[in-house]
């Protein structure tokens, strides 16, 4: 469906301002149909953000600093989240031997093993969520790239 069916808008001030308020519907659509995804795993798109995360950094730890600034949604509550995870068993918080201030967080083998679950079935999720081309993409990654740069 076109945005402007979606939004029963036909006029906008310019092409950017199309631009942006198809960006804010597009990802409101993507992040329902993720929040969608996840239920089932009972897991919230940012928990499983975190466990991604923490793959990436495993069998080393991460810090909340380290994890929050790796969220693709910055607004999110990196601590909250974490809790929730730990609550789960899906990952473990200790104290760092090198600075009792700071918290090491790692991914517990049921974490990795929820992943690799759910990474069995994500691949198709992403495909149907983005029927683009190799080219389509790599063109809307670089859109998206220069729209990011200049916020």
């Amino acid at each position: 469906m076109k945005l402007e069916e979606a939004i029963k808008q036909t006029k906008f001030n310019n092409a950017q301002h199309k631009v942006l308020l198809n960006l804010i519907y597009t990802a409101g659509l993507v992040h329902a149909e993720q929040t969608r995804f996840f239920k089932a795993y009972d897991l919230s798109p940012q928990q499983f953000n975190v466990l991604r995360i923490l793959r990436g950094q495993h069998p080393n730890p991460a810090s909340v600093g380290l994890v929050q600034e790796r969220m693709l949604d910055q607004m999110s509550n990196a601590s909250r989240l974490i809790e929730k995870l730990k609550q789960k068993k899906l990952l473990t918080r200790r104290e760092c031997k090198e600075d009792r201030r700071q918290v090491d967080i790692v991914i517990t083998d049921d974490g990795l093993n929820l992943l690799k679950e759910i990474d069995k079935v994500f691949i198709d999720f992403e495909h149907r969520l983005a029927k683009l081309s190799n080219s389509d993409a790599e063109t809307l990654n670089s859109l998206l790239d220069q729209i990011s740069h200049s916020i």
